[in-house]
């Protein structure tokens, strides 16, 4: 049989299209057409005024921070539950992270938990739209708003998610998505940043570009800056990606579909939440497992691979990482941060790929019932 993989894109003709026409004729003058186009096209679909194409989320939020002027002696919480891209570039730019505790049932940034994490040095929060789902974002804002805190939505995975019917992405001061092989919208690599600010905007478009203004011919650099943009045929991959989004969507919603099909009724395993004011994109398929079962992930995700399942541990906790065993206030981040420690240890990421079939997902629901006790194992797909 072959393997069932737990991510990976839907590419068409369409995208093969539009990337040999980049190739053929954004050079000279229209070097820049397809960048344009995705940009205007992506801030269109979120409702927002700006958008810059990138090479990642990481440089997105890296960029957001540098342009809020977050540094030394600064303090930026994060949640627990993310992958350390959505915490590294506050150490870049020289701030120190603060972990937060993540919802139960949204696992993502925790209201509670923000708040008490606040200080007098906290200068931004990065609630983390996590798998496809939303925190509780008018409730995180109007608490930033309260101590004057930036707010830098990471929406890495959540392209297509809506809390209260406005899109992931569109909420904070700064958003930030991916565009990574396995996101749903993908470039290969790449990221966006947008923002409603226009100052924020043209400071990001400065420290993006080598510290060049926009518009400058005489190569004549204002300051050091960064070299963070996407290429032509990126931009022209994700502008027919975007062109196709909402079919794509709806396939990642069809896909969950199909899982809480197979497995919404085995008892102690617990699905992505989709709360009444939350739209879930479903990046990845995730499932809790009940301490009961004996198994954490790393165990599961042996016995899925052995059915030829492919799958992905759910984020350790970021204060659990050797990479921040240094950073000030972990210990206490391990003993508060409960939820997110629980969670942590018993999720995993079930194949999610656009690709799957229905087939396939029945084979993963008959292997995972069979690993909680709920029926025999049948190894035929």
């Amino acid at each position: 049989m072959k393997r069932i993989p737990v991510a990976g894109p839907w590419i068409t003709e369409h995208e093969v299209s539009r990337v040999a026409e980049a190739v053929r004729t954004a050079w000279y003058e229209h070097a820049n057409d397809f960048h344009e186009r995705f940009e205007t096209g992506f801030a269109r679909y979120l409702g927002v005024r700006h958008a810059v194409a990138l090479p990642s989320c990481t440089s997105a939020i890296h960029l957001a921070l540098l342009a809020l002027n977050v540094g030394p002696g600064d303090e930026v919480i994060v949640p627990e539950s993310t992958w350390i891209a959505s915490a590294a570039p506050i150490s870049y730019v020289g701030a120190t992270p603060v972990f937060a505790d993540v919802d139960p049932r949204t696992w993502c940034l925790d209201v509670d938990s923000f708040r008490s994490a606040i200080t007098s040095r906290t200068r931004a929060v990065i609630p983390v739209d996590l798998y496809g789902g939303m925190p509780a974002l008018d409730e995180i804002l109007a608490l930033a708003r309260r101590y004057d805190i930036a707010v830098i939505e990471d929406a890495a995975e959540a392209l297509g998610a809506e809390y209260r019917r406005r899109k992931a992405g569109s909420w904070g001061d700064i958003g930030t998505f991916s565009f990574h092989g396995s996101k749903t919208l993908t470039t290969g690599e790449g990221g966006m940043l947008v923002t409603n600010d226009a100052d924020l905007h043209a400071r990001i478009l400065v420290l993006r570009d080598h510290g060049r203004r926009p518009g400058d011919r005489y190569f004549f650099n204002q300051e050091v800056g960064w070299k963070y943009k996407m290429s032509a045929m990126q931009a022209a991959l994700g502008l027919a990606q975007l062109e196709r989004f909402e079919e794509i969507l709806q396939r990642k919603r069809l896909i969950f579909r199909w899982y809480l099909e197979e497995l919404g009724h085995v008892p102690g395993l617990v699905l992505n939440a989709e709360p009444p004011d939350v739209k879930n994109a479903y990046w990845m398929v995730t499932a809790l497992f009940d301490a009961r079962f004996g198994f954490g992930k790393e165990r599961l995700m042996t016995a899925l691979a052995e059915q030829q399942i492919d799958s992905r541990p759910f984020f350790h906790p970021l204060s659990s990482l050797p990479a921040y065993a240094d950073c000030p206030g972990v210990l206490s981040a391990r003993e508060r941060n409960r939820v997110a420690y629980d969670i942590g240890a018993r999720g995993v990421n079930l194949p999610s790929a656009l690709s799957l079939t229905r087939e396939q997902v029945a084979y993963v629901g008959r292997v995972v019932r069979a690993l909680c006790g709920a029926e025999p194992l049948r190894r035929s797909a």
